[in-house]
């Protein structure tokens, strides 16, 4: 399991190399965020579009607006480095692969998301989730669907929301949760560490009661985590793209009826460390 990648497909490669790994071999999760921000988003696309079923993806809030980019329902943003992902003569390809990549995974005993779990979800619940998503990203009316996705509200889960606001809430506590209220409100301006909560808020992993607490989640998004110790919570974004560096863990087989552990995590410095560090989003 890799965490956010960004576009960083150098320091890809040479994690891929530390890991030994082998496409006849093995399989790697990437958790989301493959594009965006650093030099070689299309050579990350192109190499897990190659992969196969050796590279398995999640779909991230960077992600999600290259396609609404390239279907013209976002503009870019000035620090975006998209450009040659949606001039390539390859592009259609590539983005059709893109949007039907998934939200979430069970795989190996993790569950694995992007960013977070809301409190009163299953891991159960939250692939089911998942495939509404699929449904409505992968069909004939994606553009329409993508134009319904963007906003803070509803920021809360309930069971009879309309399709949209339904769909809205999975994507965001899929691709931006960090913080939620003990009822599963999310807040979405924070952006610091799991230390510094907004009045109110915990981290989505410390929610009494939560309904993954069993459940071994691995996800990305939150570069501002550090030393984070948390009984089956796994934290692989460690900030590549912002002068960090690129991280994963490999899963260890487990014997029958006890739960996969993940190795000791492995990483790779980015030649990025040397640009200022920006705030993540």
């Amino acid at each position: 399991m890799i965490g956010d990648v960004q576009g960083c497909m150098g320091p890809l490669r040479q994690l891929l190399d530390k890991l030994g790994f082998s496409a006849s071999r093995d399989t790697v999760y990437l958790l989301g965020d493959l594009v965006n921000r650093g030099p070689d988003s299309l050579g990350v696309l192109r190499w897990a579009h190659a992969a196969g079923s050796s590279a398995r993806c999640l779909l991230g809030n960077h992600d999600l607006h290259l396609l609404a980019v390239a279907h013209g329902v976002r503009k870019a943003h000035r620090q975006d480095t998209l450009g040659p992902v949606l001039q390539a003569p390859d592009a259609p390809e590539l983005l059709h692969w893109l949007r039907r990549q998934p939200l979430a995974r069970l795989a190996h005993g993790w569950l694995m998301v992007h960013a977070g779990v809301l409190p009163s979800w299953t891991a159960e619940k939250t692939i089911a989730l998942s495939s509404e998503f699929e449904s409505a990203i992968g069909g004939f009316d994606h553009k329409n669907f993508l134009q319904v996705m963007y906003g803070n509200q509803p920021n809360h889960w309930r069971e009879d929301w309309p399709a949209h606001d339904r769909l809205r809430v999975v994507v965001n506590a899929l691709t931006r949760l960090r913080f939620c209220t003990p009822d599963g409100h999310m807040e979405f301006d924070a952006k610091d560490s799991e230390a510094t909560p907004p009045p109110g808020h915990l981290p989505w992993f410390d929610v009494p009661g939560r309904l993954t607490a069993g459940q071994p989640v691995a996800f990305g998004h939150w570069s501002t985590l550090r030393d984070l110790q948390r009984p089956n919570v796994l934290a692989l974004d460690t900030g590549c793209v912002w002068g960090g560096c690129l991280t994963a863990a490999e899963i260890r087989p487990a014997g029958p009826g006890q739960p996969a552990q993940a190795a000791p995590l492995i990483s790779v410095n980015c030649p990025q460390a040397q640009r200022p560090t920006p705030k993540p989003v």
